[in-house]
């Protein structure tokens, strides 16, 4: 083209396209109309002489032009923003907006009633949504906006996630008060036992997945979507129910439940925060991981996981 500028807005939605997979999603994730972005998008196809995109089942995937500058689009965009908002001051009481984590229910018991109270007083016009992703999503969801912040064990992720441990979440055994293994559980009376599982998703419990590897197996009588129904079923019967100790100690205070220390060599797992690099830099982001991440390790080091 004879005439080569191009308005810079127009590579906001070049991003939105490849982050959201879509047209339709772009234009939520911009608060445009979906016209609006067909225009821009069309407007860069005929700046390039490309499609950028082609559709692919229900999403649309970019081309080699796109993935050429797709990196460049996005550190460039992530340089403007914190350029118009170094001089901006943040004020976290003025702010109304949603922010989305992903927490499995026993981390969502841990840190939720903090953020709630936290965030509260510092930002009443933030709204805060818990989901739980399959773990084979969260990096989907990070990318595509969907989640802005998980808490997980131990993930598989592309370079592009950033992690940071927080604190290692350790295995205790859940048992009624008169259970007959309350005071001499051992490694053979831990296998002999029947147990209570707990699987949401469906997915195999991790423990089990590392005991199988092993060539051992627990004898599951019952599986259950929520942690606290079944610790009410391990507080009514003789079932016993593995979980992290956390969790197990705010459930003795609150059930006729007894808690002893797991009889087999299992590391402590990990437990890390994880977000997209290409929120990395937007302050208003920065300011909310850093103070739900702070927020989050208070009540971890209240619940004894780690060193206050």
């Amino acid at each position: 083209m004879d005439d080569n500028r191009i308005d810079l807005n127009l590579f906001r939605v070049l991003d939105a396209i490849h982050v959201q997979g879509g047209i339709t999603a772009a234009a939520r994730a911009l608060h445009l109309t979906q016209p609006a972005v067909t225009h821009a998008l069309n407007r860069l196809r005929e700046h390039f002489g490309d499609p950028l995109f082609v559709r692919q089942g229900n999403r649309v995937v970019p081309t080699e032009r796109t993935l050429a500058m797709i990196d460049d689009v996005q550190r460039h965009l992530r340089g403007l923003q914190g350029t118009l908002r170094l001089d901006t001051e943040l004020r976290p009481e003025t702010l109304d907006l949603e922010m989305t984590i992903g927490a499995r229910d026993l981390l969502e018991s841990l840190a939720l009633p903090a953020l709630a109270d936290a965030f509260a007083r510092e930002a009443p016009g933030l709204r805060l949504v818990n989901r739980r992703p399959p773990l084979d999503a969260v990096e989907r969801g990070l990318a595509g906006g969907q989640l802005d912040l998980v808490f997980e064990r131990r993930l598989r992720v592309g370079p592009r996630v950033v992690s940071q441990y927080l604190f290692d979440e350790t295995l205790v055994v859940l048992m009624r008060r008169d259970h007959p293994l309350a005071d001499s559980l051992d490694r053979d009376a831990y296998f002999a036992a029947g147990h209570v599982s707990v699987s949401p998703l469906g997915e195999p419990n991790t423990l089990d997945v590392l005991l199988g590897s092993q060539g051992r197996y627990r004898r599951i009588q019952l599986v259950s979507q929520h942690h606290f129904s079944a610790c009410e079923i391990a507080a009514a019967g003789d079932l016993l129910l593995t979980l992290p100790r956390f969790y197990a100690l705010k459930m003795a205070a609150l059930l006729p439940v007894v808690v002893r220390p797991l009889p087999l060599r299992v590391k402590p797992y990990p437990i890390f925060a994880y977000w997209h690099e290409v929120r990395e830099a937007d302050r208003i982001h920065q300011w909310f991981r850093q103070r739900a991440i702070g927020i989050v390790c208070a009540a971890s080091a209240q619940a004894g996981l780690l060193d206050a």
